[in-house]
Parts: structure tokens; sequence; C-alpha cells
């Protein structure tokens, strides 16, 4: 098995690391980069305003870091009156790390749709809600929030970038390492690398690799493009994704 990661830095490259700690073939080529988000310098303000008992999610570890760093900038504390939530196991713990408070997040997969089964989210009028999110992405834990009752704010804390390949080029490249194993771990980056990799190498090559996904979303999404062979992880932290290389 000859691996490609194309989760971003540093994640990315911390599973590439522990895959080759492990003896695995293991090759990192990010597809998204990262830079501040649009409403990065609003942030403070916005949890300013907050209210005792407001929610405040964050969605990745990318807008707990840049959300962090911000908030630090300007000399002061994540508020202690607010209800924080995550979207997943390493995100919590990133919020966690930084602010000392408590923060929820689901024990199952790490989805909205998981996060919204949640008791304390059920019932939500007159309540504030924060969602702390790159650019983009799906609207799912918004909208239901604000049909619970929320009056919900969205803040691009980060904002995420095509890296740009050659795509016959890298595509050749891959091909003669033995690739043989994807780990793709958005909707976003899975359509990313099916438009890289042009006709030839997508049916001979890309198409027969095995495809390691975060959601049984992704792994819908890789059927409807033509993928076969997919495995759905447990969760999308690296623990996970080094589970389901086993």
């Amino acid at each position: 098995m000859t691996i490609l990661v194309t989760r971003p830095s540093p994640a990315g490259e911390q599973l590439v690391s522990r895959l080759r700690a492990l003896g695995r073939v293991a090759y990192h080529a990010p597809l998204i980069d990262f830079a501040p988000g649009a409403d990065l310098a609003k942030l403070p303000q916005a949890l300013a305003q907050l209210n005792e008992g407001d929610l405040v999610f964050a969605l990745s570890q990318h807008a707990v870091s840049y959300a962090n760093s911000v908030i630090n900038r300007a000399g002061l504390h994540w508020p202690a009156h607010l209800s924080y939530y995550a979207i997943g196991r390493t995100t919590a713990l990133a919020m966690h790390r930084i602010s000392s408070l408590p923060v929820e997040y689901p024990r199952e997969r790490e989805i909205s749709e998981n996060l919204l089964l949640m008791p304390a989210l059920q019932r939500l009028t007159g309540k504030q809600v924060l969602i702390m999110r790159g650019n983009g992405g799906r609207e799912l834990l918004g909208d239901s929030l604000a049909e619970r009752g929320a009056a919900v704010s969205y803040y691009e804390c980060y904002r995420r970038s095509q890296v740009h390949y050659d795509g016959s080029e890298q595509s050749a490249h891959w091909q003669r390492a033995g690739i043989d194993t994807l780990v793709v771990t958005s909707g976003e980056m899975l359509q990313q690398l099916y438009t890289l990799v042009p006709d030839y190498y997508r049916s001979s090559w890309l198409l027969r690799c095995r495809l390691i996904v975060v959601s049984e979303r992704l792994a819908t999404l890789a059927q409807e493009l033509g993928w076969n062979s997919i495995r759905v992880a447990d969760n999308a932290d690296n623990d996970a994704l080094i589970r389901a290389l086993q």
C-alpha cells in the first residue's frame, strides 16, 4: 500500500509522519492552503456582545487557531459565560486547550447532523449563535439552529484556497510512485482532485485507487464520481484515519 494524503498542513504532514513511523509508504500533497478570513478582525467585538448562555461553534481546528490569534492580539480571553461547541473531538480539544473552558461535541461521527442531535441544541429561542468557520461550506448547521429559534451569525475566520499543481505532470508522478490509496477529508478536496487529474489518468489510475474518506456523505460523492473501493473512517482525526488504513 502506497498512500497519498491530501489533507492540508499541519494535520496532513503529521499523518504522513505517523504513517512512515509505522513503516508505511506515504506522501503528502495538500490540495488546500489557508489564510486569515474576512471576518477575523470583527470577532473580538462579536464575542463581547454575546450574552450569558449564548452559543459559539467551532467548525475546524483552523477556525480555532485563527480566532485565537486575533483574541490574543486584542489582549482578551474567551468569555466563560458562553456555551462552546465543536464539530468533533479534535476541534473540541483545540478549543479547550486555548480557552480552558468546557467544549461539547458529538461522540459519534464528527458531522453536523450528529452535532444537531445534542439535547441542549433542540430549543434555542432567544439565543444568539456565533459560528466560526472558513469561507463557504455547508449551511446545514446554521440553518437548523435558526429553525430552532436562534439568531445565527457566521464569522469567516480563515479562507481556503486551492494549491495549484500541473495535473498531467503530477498524475504521472503519483502513478509512477505506485500510489494506490488516497486519503481525502472534504468534498471540496475530492472534487478538486477529480478535476485536477486528466481523463487518461483518471480512468487508468485515480478511480482505481482505494479511497479513505471521513463521512458517508463523502463516500456517496465518491461513488457518484466513479470510485468503487471506498472506506469511511470512524472520525475525521488522524487516529481514525490510521485505523481506516489498517
